[in-house]
């Protein structure tokens, strides 16, 4: 068996942890907003079933997932398609209005900056 250095280690724990956190933080919000609100799509209105239920998020409204009133007024419910679509045009709106720095993934990966095309009109004109 190979040992994982101690600081690998450490890692692995503290991922595992935060992880298991988090599952159990939203276990308890989304229990609790399943309990409240009817199994529709806050957008789409598409119905959900005990069958489909895994398809169906809990979206906070102030996009603040450690503000979780007993009331609910910070959730909806949203669909897997509507919930990554709503994130997405929210990082539209901060990166629009300067509010946003690139992510890390970002600034690692830039955009690509190679124009494969770049002499295809003097290929095409050439005799």
């Amino acid at each position: 068996m190979v040992r994982k250095p101690d600081a690998a280690n450490r890692l692995d724990e503290v991922v595992a942890r935060a992880q298991r956190e988090r599952e159990k933080r939203e276990q308890g919000y989304r229990e609790r907003a399943l309990k409240m609100y009817p199994w529709i799509c806050g957008r789409c209105a598409r119905e959900f079933t005990r069958l489909n239920l895994h398809e169906l998020t809990v979206h906070h409204r102030d996009h603040d997932h450690d503000n979780n009133p007993e009331d609910g007024s910070n959730w909806e419910l949203l669909c897997l398609y509507c919930h990554d679509n709503e994130h997405a045009r929210q990082l539209e709106a901060e990166r629009a209005a300067g509010l946003r720095v690139d992510t890390e993934a970002e600034q690692r990966d830039p955009a690509a900056t190679h124009r494969p095309f770049a002499g295809l009109e003097a290929l095409l004109k050439r005799d």
